[in-house]
């Protein structure tokens, strides 16, 4: 499979792992007054501006970053190694927020990179993103289990609807639309995606038997909740 093979079968997973990440970085930006640098930010310089890497930590970084393509990637990925060293250093120095840069070293290793264009939309190797301002993502639903299982389920060709009980207490169901061609399904206990016959034929038939659509990220949230109900001891 080929980098961008691999990159374009991940493209709905890295699209939810980088609205999580602005979310997050939206969070922390609030917490140590760092609106300005959001969302692409080195965050230990506001939490510990007197914090310094090891000479060989510094060292090893500064060859790494130098093979990197643009200084919003760069500037993201030294925040994640320093961030790692500053709590190895000094875990008090953080307060209880979650991990900051854990969505986008997600996002990283599933095969992509971001640039802007000149419209200014965020290209995400797939898909392109808007990015908007701080205060629209600190809205947006926390997505906080981000294992393999959670993300796999997300990517699927074609376009993909998810619908779920009105009261949220029925399973979590897909309409996946594929060139000319329909699935639905659903996702069970045995944490895959199976087919189902729960979803009407119409958007107007699905809202008349009590379905409503989901958007990505709360469909992610699910998901992990999922997950988290199945695995837990």
């Amino acid at each position: 499979m080929s980098d961008w093979d691999f990159a374009f079968g991940h493209v709905k997973s890295r699209r939810v792992l980088f609205r999580e990440y602005t979310r997050r970085a939206a969070v922390w930006a609030q917490a140590y007054a760092a609106e300005g640098g959001w969302p692409f930010f080195d965050v230990t310089s506001y939490v510990d501006p007197e914090f310094q890497p090891t000479p060989e930590l510094a060292a090893e970084l500064a060859e790494f970053l130098d093979r990197l393509p643009n200084g919003e990637v760069r500037q993201t990925c030294s925040g994640a190694v320093r961030m790692a060293e500053l709590r190895a250093q000094n875990p008090a120095a953080f307060s209880d927020l979650p991990d900051l840069y854990e969505p986008l070293v997600l996002f990283y290793e599933r095969g992509g990179e971001f640039t802007r264009d000149d419209a200014g939309f965020l290209d995400l190797t797939g898909v392109r993103f808007r990015l908007g301002t701080l205060e629209s993502h600190l809205g947006n639903p926390p997505v906080t289990l981000l294992g393999d299982t959670v993300l796999d389920a997300l990517d699927a060709d074609g376009q993909v609807v998810y619908y779920t009980a009105e009261d949220r207490q029925g399973p979590l169901l897909r309409r996946r639309v594929l060139r000319d061609e329909q699935s639905d399904e659903v996702f069970g206990r045995d944490l895959r995606w199976e087919s189902t016959d729960l979803i009407p034929g119409t958007e107007a038939e699905a809202k008349e038997a009590g379905l409503v659509a989901l958007e990505e990220l709360k469909a992610a949230k699910l998901i992990g909740e999922i997950v988290a109900a199945v695995t837990r001891p």
